[in-house]
């Protein structure tokens, strides 16, 4: 994952628009496995706004069960949107005009810090690295249209 493979977006509904399938893969700072995410997300266009609505089944350490996340894209201009959680709150930036975004964002005491990047149409990926004294583990996904994304090596 870095900036040499970004593929520049400049019309977000577009790109993101439709279904995905995604993986995700929960890993401590030294990569040891904790847990895995698989399931599809959704971008809804209305207006100037994207909704995000992702959903699967999760496993963490001991807990399996399904799990749900909802975001809302807010598009300021080709290739950008700021990011809110679906209760309203901003939650990042987010500039794909080159096709490789960094962000980041603090949580109480804790701060994530992001890297986006679109690899073709149909492939992008997160990777949020998340540290601070109550979190500290790395999250890493892979998006996917019309396929399974790949397994844990690599992007996910």
């Amino acid at each position: 994952m870095n900036a040499s493979c970004g593929r520049a977006v400049h019309d977000l509904p577009a790109f993101f628009g439709g279904d995905w399938s995604l993986r995700r893969v929960i890993s401590d700072p030294d990569g040891g496995r904790l847990g895995e995410f698989e399931g599809s997300a959704r971008f809804v266009p209305d207006e100037d706004v994207l909704h995000y609505e992702e959903r699967g089944s999760l496993r963490l350490g001991e807990h399996r069960g399904p799990a749900f996340r909802a975001l809302r894209y807010h598009v300021t201009g080709p290739g950008r949107a700021h990011v809110h959680f679906d209760y309203g709150d901003f939650f990042h930036a987010l500039d794909l005009r080159e096709g490789y975004c960094r962000a980041e964002h603090p949580c109480r005491d804790d701060l994530y810090r992001g890297e986006f990047g679109v690899v073709d149409d149909d492939t992008w990926w997160q990777r949020w690295v998340v540290s601070g004294p109550t979190k500290n583990h790395v999250l890493c996904t892979e998006f996917s249209r019309g396929r399974t994304p790949p397994g844990p090596e690599g992007t996910t």
